[in-house]
């Protein structure tokens, strides 16, 4: 019963979760980012925090098998594993590999507090998950299209082969709850005076952590899927209460006791570092009949990050890469960067639309706060960036027409018309106090390839 639970929960999660990523049901589904524990680690929403952790003090590392979503899509893959060789997966205990786990902890740590944010994005499975979603059903890049593909393929060999290893050993959340789950209230335990010694729970256990032969379970990397409790026919498993308090016999301490104090350290420093940090397209052209072809990206001064980003420096700071909100862009702005220092990471671009005053859906959705909640009335009093005009492209002011179009749709009038020095068709000028940049002059600009409006982003934001 407590298997089928699980994985009703766990179809619930995945499925709500990667249709958020695909762009469904942003309102109904939107509160599940929320409870992702890295993404809520870097937002300091200490509520989610303290929940997660208190659920997995109590019963374990539910949170890996019902909760991430990248630990459900291994789950997935066993499952389809079973079902091409026609019988169950059969796994076998190891010990911990201690060392890579430990390894790997710490360069995700040091990148976290260094703000080297796209490996944190390589290594944060919440993030890794969205990426390879995102970029498989709605591809952007080249880039982005090797990166999924790759994350796919290392993630689902892994699953295939080895089973749950890539939680235990590279996944830097489940390496922090396994300090936890440990001492976890309830768990699976071991009836000794029923076991049978059948070895069918250590068959069972894709986490690798059941040694039959001695009767023991590894705590630190069971993620209570109790697969054990069906597979045991002697019913010498059970999953119940164990008194924390009950003194054990006296036993030689495993590599694993003796290193609490390392993974207490690592596990502060994970928390004090998240701390730090702290669809379609509308296809048409205004403005008169030029020859529709694809726009190139300008080079900017500043790159631009979107409207409640408060900053570049703030935003790429807490910036996962999930690509939740590039997911969530309905104008096909947000779109993940390819330059190495930002990989994967979100940045705007205006080739394909513009950021319309009226929508708010990447601030809605971002779980780390690195998007903070904008409202609509707020957008056009937020300056993110400012238009400058090239005249070398302006039609206007090449005399090939009189145009205006950025003038007629700058939803915030800081765009004028002006007399040219030169004589012939007036001419845009740019308002700079009144820019917020949008990008609607940019995108909507007839020229082609590349616009005669380009749009600076302001490394710091500021508003009226």
């Amino acid at each position: 019963m407590l298997r089928k639970i699980r994985i009703i929960l766990a179809a619930v999660f995945f499925v709500g979760i990667t249709l958020l990523f695909v762009g469904i049901g942003h309102q109904w589904w939107g509160w599940m980012a929320g409870l992702q524990f890295l993404p809520s680690c870097i937002a300091l929403n200490f509520a989610v925090i303290a929940g997660i952790l208190l659920v997995t003090i109590l019963f374990g590392r539910i949170y890996c098998s019902v909760i991430c979503p990248m630990g459900v899509f291994q789950d997935c893959v066993n499952r389809i594993s079973s079902l091409r060789k026609g019988k169950k997966r059969r796994f076998k205990f190891h010990t911990e590999n201690r060392a890579l786990r430990d390894l790997v902890l710490a360069v995700f740590l040091i990148a976290l507090m260094f703000g080297v944010q796209w490996l944190v994005a390589i290594i944060a499975p919440y993030s890794a998950y969205g990426r390879m979603i995102q970029n498989l059903v709605n591809p952007t890049s080249p880039a982005a299209i090797i990166v999924a593909v790759c994350t796919f393929a290392l993630i689902s060999v892994c699953a295939w082969l080895w089973g749950r290893e890539w939680c235990n050993s590279i996944c830097p959340v489940g390496t922090v709850l396994s300090l936890f789950s440990r001492f976890a209230i309830f768990r699976p335990v071991i009836d000794t005076d029923k076991c049978v010694h059948c070895h069918a729970c250590e068959k069972a256990c894709k986490s690798s952590c059941i040694n039959s032969f001695e009767q023991k379970i590894d705590y630190s990397r069971c993620v209570d899927c109790f697969d054990c409790l069906d597979d045991c026919k002697a019913g010498a498993i059970r999953y119940g209460f164990v008194n924390p308090f009950k003194k054990k016999s006296a036993e030689p301490k495993s590599p694993e006791d003796k290193s609490g104090r390392r993974n207490f350290i690592m596990t502060t420093a994970f928390l004090s570092g998240a701390a730090i940090t702290s669809k379609a397209q509308e296809k048409h052209l205004d403005g008169g009949l030029a020859d529709v072809k694809p726009k190139q990206t300008p080079v900017r001064a500043e790159r631009l990050v979107p409207f409640g980003a408060g900053s570049v420096k703030e935003f790429y700071e807490r910036c996962t890469g999930c690509q939740l909100c590039v997911s969530a862009c309905p104008n096909n702005v947000l779109r993940p960067s390819t330059d190495l220092q930002h990989f994967m990471q979100p940045q705007m671009y205006y080739d394909k639309g513009y950021c319309r005053p009226e929508c708010t859906a990447c601030s809605q959705v971002c779980p780390t706060g690195a998007i903070l909640p904008v409202m609509k009335e707020q957008k056009l009093l937020m300056h993110i960036g400012t238009a400058s005009v090239n005249l070398d492209l302006c039609f206007a002011a090449t005399g090939k027409e009189s145009c205006g179009n950025c003038a007629r749709h700058c939803p915030n009038g800081a765009i004028m018309m002006v007399e040219n020095p030169k004589g012939g068709n007036r001419i845009p000028a740019v308002l700079e106090d009144k820019c917020i940049g949008c990008g609607a002059c940019e995108f909507l600009c007839p020229s082609r390839p590349v616009s005669a409006i380009t749009v600076n982003g302001r490394s710091v934001h500021y508003d009226e």
